[in-house]
């Protein structure tokens, strides 16, 4: 309520400064290019009155509260010489001017600066120069420069950010060390729902590169941000109508060096603005189709080995005896993926000028992945100790475990025949936006609105798998970077010896719906007197739906057709080239399309039975709206030293679904649960200027990351068999963050920048899942003496860390040389992590908060003159904790990576272009490893992938 009042007090106040600037007038103005590309982050200056603005993403810059008269201006820009020109503004009017900065050669200090047109790296560098907050941006010209398919890949060039891969490609974004789901994503302004159904995470390679303009790292949010940013917010910007005509188009092919299949990419961007400059419109395409795979190794570890001495207790009972042994993989699995994935991306984008004080805009985009799978799994996994005979096992002198016998399956996954699943694994990805707004000027008060819909899904039909088992003795082999196991007798492992075990069929949903609006007022005030000053104040509300609904069933054959893997029909997947190493070959796995072309729903054929614990326990829905509203001030306290004060209050009010389940299958009842809580998140920028080029920034902000909404879901349910208690947690508080940031940044003329902070997080309540024991059966169904696994709150974490950056074109060679650039960045964390307990509720003192990369590096080595250009980019993140078992020796650990790449292109003509990219030259895995880092739990290699097509662009003024 005190933020209402606040928020409506400062609008009469605000409405009562209109009406006294009244008399004065409005300069409206767009900075463009000689091609009609808008130029962002421009500095408009009128020197007599000691007035600036800053362009925004579509060059456009507003003065209000302008005496009448005439009146000079200075737009200054990195790599260009300082521009002027005059304007007159009358009384109660709005001026309007558009501004166009030729590309040209230039004489600067001595140095001369070759421009063919206004890069990339100018456009983002002057937009990080004049953010009053901390931030990190890059263009799409920019991202050009790199061999970066999906936004996802280029977004990790930026200093204190590394991914999380998915088949080799970036997915889950990780800002300065915090987890995918405590970052934000937007689509200009307006937050991106998430697809996936364990969390918030981004799909970030769902976005093709060549459909966004900008991309924003703010790393300090300001109070006018969205506050569930932890670690960062991220703001995609989609292209915008250009000045004048415009046609770009791509084309390209390319091969998978794993699988040796074709890659096919093409795109198209159109645009142009009528005769008046009142409408205009840009609309894209692009599509993606990559037929890829990769190859898995993946093993389980334990420290604990028990066998059956053959004798029973009194009760009748086996005793079993338990040794003491070298911890060993009690599981391995062998898997071969063939993957097919097809993106299609779709943006129109509209905007009207009604007059010189008002306009609208129209913003969409629909992204479209189609994503085929066949996985070819070989698993094996030691017998149940009952199982297990004193003659069974093998330990050699060291005390390692050699031998034993082992549960070996070979599964196929598919789906069904035909149409778009063609025998695979169809996961359809959907993600659309579509955001109206408009900016309005009531005589110095500015006003900007948008309402937008947004909607994530995945879903996956018919997604099946068939299973053949056996069992046999196998000799395991004590590499532990290595782990396989090899029959003892190869006649054991033959077809006819694997017997028909299972064959499923299930559909997973998820789906993610926003409704966001948002209205934003700001005026002028100086407080001070000294100079430049705004005061700006607004609100949000994001109604958000969630939900997930998924089945299973299972299906038995009537008849023995199927008793045995050597009665239906086969393939060998071997491969000599098995990228994880030759020793680990395939073998024989049933056919796709003789399981694709299975008819499970005669009954004649198959019966037919639900499987509810594959799916009660994930089903939720979750309904989260969110109410804000903020007031902050910026404000000029001496010429150099720049003040942004405010505070945000975000109210979050949650309804969840869940299941109540027993033994995982039986439904008892459903849950029902709402929470609230509120928000109160003030934040402090300041901004030093040195100089035009050197620049200090310090920021105090506080940040706030939700639950992951499977956390929320208040379900129940008691497994009495394994006695075994899941939980939901509908009373987890949100994770909240302390955040100061220093950082000085010192601007190159020539364009480039030389930059350095460091910054710390002081994070309160992060979660977990915890495993702990049942006491006297708190929970009152008899469950005393359960392991309980439940999301909890920790007590404290914090991040400490530091970022150095470096890039420029080295402009001060002699000669050709004076074309080579370099682009370096190198992060640096340290983190802890308190409030943590292992399975016997003692709390851990030994961890580092989840997903803090200790190193982050970025360079690229590059050559661009006017016609040709090749680069070679590395990138570099360390080994982290990813996943907190329940103690030390189980937890998963993601390893090190280093990926190098290298991409080229020539200028045919002024407007064809060839470019030639080679993805992962270092065959770079992802690897997960348990506990220590020669304990490989996973190890999935990609294989280098190369491109290679033309781009056309024409521009048209």
């Amino acid at each position: 309520m005190k933020s209402i009042k606040l928020i409506f007090t400062t609008f009469f106040v605000a409405m009562f400064m209109s009406f006294t600037y009244a008399q004065n007038g409005n300069i409206q103005g767009t900075i463009a290019d000689e091609n009609g590309i808008y130029v962002p982050g421009a500095t408009v200056l009128i020197q007599d009155l000691n007035k600036g603005v800053i362009s925004d993403n579509d060059g456009k810059f507003t003065f209000v509260s302008v005496p009448a008269g005439t009146h000079q201006l200075l737009i200054k820009y990195l790599g260009f010489a300082d521009f002027q020109k005059e304007i007159t503004v009358s009384p109660n009017q709005t001026a309007s001017i558009t501004i166009i900065l030729a590309a040209e050669s230039l004489e600067l200090d001595g140095v001369e600066v070759s421009a063919f047109g206004l890069s990339g790296q100018s456009r983002a560098l002057n937009t990080q120069k004049n953010n009053t907050n901390i931030t990190n941006v890059v263009s799409t010209d920019q991202i050009g420069k790199f061999p970066d398919a999906n936004i996802g890949d280029a977004v990790k060039r930026i200093p204190g950010i590394t991914m999380q891969v998915d088949q080799g490609e970036a997915r889950n974004i990780i800002v300065r060390g915090l987890s995918p789901q405590l970052n934000s994503v937007t689509l200009n302004g307006s937050r991106i729902p998430s697809a996936e159904g364990d969390n918030r995470n981004i799909q970030m390679d769902l976005i093709p590169s060549d459909m966004i303009q900008t991309i924003e790292v703010n790393k300090a949010v300001t109070p006018d941000m969205d506050g569930d940013a932890l670690g960062g917010s991220v703001n995609l910007i989609t292209r915008t109508a250009p000045q004048g005509f415009r046609v770009s188009a791509t084309a390209g092919s390319g091969i998978n060096f794993i699988t040796n299949k074709r890659i096919l990419n093409g795109s198209f961007l159109v645009g142009d603005r009528t005769d008046d400059g009142k409408f205009g419109w840009m609309l894209g395409a692009s599509v993606n189709d990559n037929d890829f795979g990769s190859d898995n190794v993946e093993a389980e570890w334990t420290d604990e080995f028990e066998y059956n001495t053959g004798q029973q207790d009194a009760d009748g009972e086996d005793i079993l005896e338990e040794l003491d042994v070298n911890p060993y993989n009690n599981v391995f699995e062998q898997r071969t993926y063939l993957v097919q994935r097809i993106r299609r991306s779709f943006s129109a984008n509209l905007d009207y000028k009604l007059d010189d004080n008002n306009s609208i805009y129209l913003k969409t985009m629909y992204n479209w992945r189609d994503d085929r799978e066949n996985r070819l799994a070989y698993s094996n996994e030691i017998l149940d100790a009952e199982d297990i005979g004193v003659n069974d096992f093998t330990i050699d002198t060291n005390n390692n475990l050699i031998g034993f016998p082992v549960e070996a399956k070979r599964e196929t996954k598919g789906g069904i025949s035909g149409g778009r699943n063609d025998n695979a694994r169809l996961e359809d990805q959907r993600m659309q936006n579509y955001s109206l707004g408009g900016e309005h000027l009531f005589g110095s008060l500015k006003f900007d609105w948008m309402t937008s819909y947004a909607k994530a899904s995945e879903e996956r039909k018919n997604e099946r798998y068939i299973v053949y088992e056996n069992e046999f003795l196998i000799n395991r082999n004590i590499d532990t970077k290595k782990p396989l196991y090899l029959p003892q007798n190869n006649d054991d492992a033959a077809l006819s010896n694997y017997e028909f075990d299972e064959l499923t069929e299930e559909y997973q949903y998820t789906e993610e719906e926003d409704i966001n609006a948002f209205l934003n007022f700001e005026l002028p005030a100086d407080f001070f007197g000294n100079g430049d000053g705004s005061i700006k104040f607004g609100g949000r509300t994001r109604l958000k739906n969630k939900f997930r609904d998924n089945n299973f069933f299972e299906y038995t054959p009537l008849f023995n057709e199927y008793e045995t893997m050597d009665l239906v029909p086969t393939r060998d997947y071997s491969d000599s080239d098995f990228l994880a190493g030759s020793q680990y070959q395939a073998g024989s796995f049933v056919t796709p399309e003789f399981l694709g072309g299975l008819n499970l729903k005669d009954g004649t054929q198959f019966e037919e039975e639900s499987v509810p614990d594959e799916f009660l326990r994930g089903n939720f829905d979750v309904d989260e709206d969110v109410y804000a509203g903020y007031v902050m001030a910026t404000q000029k306290l001496t010429p150099k030293l720049t003040l942004l004060a405010g505070v945000r209050i975000e109210n979050t009010q949650i309804t969840a679904r869940g299941n109540e389940i027993l033994d995982e299958e039986d439904l008892i009842g459903e849950i029902v649960d709402e929470s609230s809580y509120t928000n109160v998140l003030p934040g402090v920028h300041f901004k030093y200027n040195f100089s035009d080029k050197t620049i200090l920034r310090l920021a105090w902000t506080n940040t706030l990351a939700r639950p992951n909404y499977v956390d929320l879901v208040p379900y129940v349910d008691v497994v009495t068999e394994d006695e075994e208690l899941y939980l939901g947690n509908a009373d987890l508080d949100p994770t909240t963050s302390m955040n100061f940031d220093i950082m000085a940044e010192h601007y190159f003329q020539s364009v480039g920048i030389v930059s350095g902070g460091v910054f710390y997080k002081n994070i309160d309540k992060f979660i977990y899942t915890s495993r702990f024991e049942v006491q006297d059966d708190f929970y009152g169904n008899g469950t005393a003496g359960f392991e309980v696994f439940q999301p909890q709150n920790g007590d404290n974490a914090s991040v400490l860390g530091a970022e150095v950056s470096f890039q420029r074109q080295l402009d001060f060679l002699p000669g050709f040389a004076k074309n080579f650039n370099i682009y370096l960045n190198y992060t640096y964390l340290t983190s802890d992590a308190e409030g943590i307990r292992n399975e016997d509720g003692e709390e851990r003192d030994d961890l580092d908060l989840p997903n803090t990369a200790p190193n982050m590096f970025n360079g690229s080595f590059g050559y661009a003159d006017d016609r040709f250009s090749i680069r070679f980019s590395a990138n570099y993140s360390d080994a982290y904790i990813d996943e907190i078992g329940g103690n030390a020796f189980e937890d998963r650990y993601y390893d090190e990576q280093f990926f190098l790449d290298f991409n080229a292109s020539f200028a045919i003509t002024n407007n064809l272009r060839v470019y030639a990219e080679l993805n992962n030259i270092t065959n770079q895995p992802l690897r997960y490893y348990q506990g220590q880092k020669d304990r490989t739990m996973q190890m999935e290699y990609y294989e280098k992938r190369l491109t290679f097509g033309l781009k056309y662009d024409l521009f048209r003024k």
